[in-house]
């Protein structure tokens, strides 16, 4: 794919910066460029829906999820959107179902990822487009332009600013990806399309303490509450109310006093007009349930536990990985609750001690049994989980950077040391399941993650009721598309009886 690099800097009020040149402007001309789609992108793009769909259908009972369901329940429209797991008959406010949906989505922290200056779920994006889809009647084919422009705006965005370092939430480059692939989807002016961008980064500016400490319910609710901001700035820009501009690189924007600073400069990457957008190729899912940058280390653990005969007698762990993974999910974050065995799952999800002892003494993972409390509070995991800890590697750090997407890594070197003075040392790059991996996911893959995580909770039609439909996305009609939505059995959804305002 062909990319030009767009040189970002802030500009004080007396200099002025043409629309034409701005970042926001630059991402909703690429927004609206329609260019061919090849099979592979389209492919990937259902295979991103049946993974959303097979991650929500599990979280559906879990209490984050049964509350924002209750909120959406709250909001119903005739001719709305639908709310994955209910009858098809029953809709919403599109805004409401993005909230439902996203929060079952993102609730396990199970589906798609991609990592590069900064972290993020791109399929994230997917409900919000899919809601309004679903409410203005507009079929598979702008749904699947829709969905590929959010993935390009944020695949890109990631690549090139950091918002960690600044302790930014990642939902900063979400936002505006989700006001893009609406806007697409509803084929807005690069005009429309630029305010409702504005619009999104202005809003959803938010601290990284959902990710810090005692990890709380909000880190599923982060990418809902983005994909509402990003509906609304979208129907405010319909209406042709304008935004905060220029958003990007103005004297009091969100670089020069929440990011680098009125001297920094990023190069973004976008593709070219009139090139195809291939961004969602570069992402990647996961086929265990926890943080990506541990989905290669449990593949390694898996491989190394063979070659342990008695884990009571390791006297340490050490992972040497790179500075994210070393900073965010292990000891150089610094967090005491990432080695609480009463600590909450959104915490142990992201602790790669625990998650490394589990898959060390079990040899599975388990989206809900290697989280379970009398798993975490278990001795021997309590033991094992104790000896680990995690150093930075420059080497490591390298490869988690390297702007290649085929030499990019996120892997990192196990070194398990006995009390007998003896070894065991081995590494992995690259989860199996990546695109470049020893098994890279392929349909079949996602299939039966879907088939997994759905089971006894969904009948058999309705399974291949999805699926099949699904599969032909760009030549559904609109009406089809008000059905792409997973209903499970009824008596399987549970209701949380707690009240609130709606």
């Amino acid at each position: 794919m062909s990319l030009e690099m767009h040189n970002l800097r802030v500009y004080p009020s007396k200099e002025h910066l043409a629309k034409e040149d701005q970042l926001a402007y630059k991402m909703a001309q690429v927004a609206q460029d329609k260019t061919d789609i090849s099979d592979d992108v389209i492919d990937m793009v259902i295979n991103r829906i049946i993974d959303n769909a097979s991650v929500a259908i599990a979280s559906v009972n879990r209490t984050p999820v049964q509350h924002a369901r209750a909120q959406a329940l709250g909001h119903q429209r005739e001719g709305g959107a639908n709310v994955f797991g209910l009858p098809n008959t029953v809709t919403v406010h599109a805004e409401w179902a993005s909230w439902a949906n996203c929060t079952a989505v993102r609730e396990l922290d199970y589906h798609d990822t991609y990592l590069a200056a900064d972290y993020s779920h791109p399929a994230d994006s997917i409900p919000a487009v899919l809601a309004v889809a679903q409410q203005l009647d507009k079929n598979g084919a702008d749904l699947l332009r829709g969905i590929i422009s959010s993935y390009e705006i944020h695949v890109n965005l990631v690549k090139a600013i950091c918002l960690h370092k600044h302790k930014i939430d990642h939902v900063a480059h979400l936002c505006p990806a989700q006001a893009a692939g609406v806007a697409t989807l509803l084929g807005l002016s690069v005009d429309e399309t630029y305010q409702a961008i504005q619009q999104a980064l202005h809003v959803s500016v938010s601290t990284r303490q959902s990710r810090k400490g005692e990890i709380s319910s909000w880190k599923a609710y982060v990418p809902a509450h983005g994909a509402k901001l990003a509906i609304e700035a979208v129907d405010r820009a319909m209406r042709g109310e304008k935004s905060p501009s220029p958003i990007y690189e103005g004297e009091d924007s969100v670089i020069a006093w929440i990011l680098d600073g009125p001297q920094a400069t990023y190069e973004v990457p976008l593709p070219k007009l009139g090139t195809e957008k291939r961004a969602i190729l570069e992402t990647y899912t996961k086929e265990h349930s926890a943080e990506y940058q541990s989905q290669a280390l449990i593949d390694l653990a898996f491989r190394m536990r063979e070659k342990v005969s008695d884990f009571s007698k390791v006297k340490n762990v050490l992972i040497e990985t790179s500075h994210h993974t070393h900073y965010v999910i292990g000891t150089g974050a610094a967090d005491p609750q990432k080695m609480d065995p009463y600590a909450t799952r959104e915490t142990l999800d992201h602790s790669i001690m625990y998650i490394l002892a589990v898959a060390l003494l079990d040899g599975e993972w388990h989206h809900v049994k290697s989280y379970a409390p009398e798993k975490a509070q278990h001795p021997d995991t309590i033991a094992l989980w104790q000896k680990i800890e995690t150093i930075e590697k420059p080497e490591w750090t390298e490869i988690y950077h390297d702007p290649d997407p085929n030499k990019k890594a996120f892997g990192g070197k196990i070194i398990i040391s006995m009390e007998d003075g003896s070894q065991i040392i081995d590494e992995l790059k690259i989860a199996n399941a990546h695109p470049a991996g020893a098994r890279p996911f392929q349909r079949e893959h996602y299939v039966k993650k879907f088939d997994t995580l759905t089971e006894n909770l969904i009948s058999k039609e309705e399974r291949d009721r999805f699926i099949n439909l699904v599969s032909d996305l760009p030549n559904l009609t609109a009406e089809q598309v008000k059905e792409l939505n997973v209903q499970m059995l009824p008596e399987k959804v549970e209701e949380f009886t707690s009240k609130g305002i709606f």
